[in-house]
């Protein structure tokens, strides 16, 4: 019996395993904030096509990008708490959106944090 599995995603893994390894800190953030813009551009992808499959996978992405994210937050920064508010608020509007799928909010998410991550390499280049 075969798998119904995407290829795609499975060269999507293993270049995502390999951006890991290896990895500082700052690249780490950059890529979480990369797979949480991407993964809701997707979302938005799959429901306005219907597939539900592809929908639940992709939020599920984004919320595991959004735990790493918020694991990597030090509270007591100066930053901390609006990271962590930030986050939260995200968090909440995707896990909402699994059973009310809310387009507008998940575009609006994805664009805060495609301005973050630009905010962040032009902060840091190279």
């Amino acid at each position: 019996m075969l798998l119904n599995r995407d290829p795609s995603e499975a060269y999507r893994r293993v270049e995502f395993d390999a951006r890991v390894t290896g990895a500082d800190s700052r690249q780490l953030v950059d890529l979480c904030l990369e797979q949480v813009a991407g993964s809701l551009g997707r979302a938005v992808h799959a429901a306005e096509r219907g597939d539900n499959g592809s929908k639940s996978a992709a939020l599920t992405r984004a919320v595991a990008a959004l735990t790493a994210l918020q694991l990597g937050v030090d509270p007591d920064a100066p930053m901390g708490q609006a990271l962590m508010q930030l986050y939260q608020s995200a968090r909440n509007t995707i896990l909402d959106s699994v059973l009310r799928f809310d387009t507008a909010g998940l575009i609006q998410i994805r664009q805060d944090f495609i301005e973050i991550r630009q905010a962040l390499i032009g902060a840091n280049p190279g």
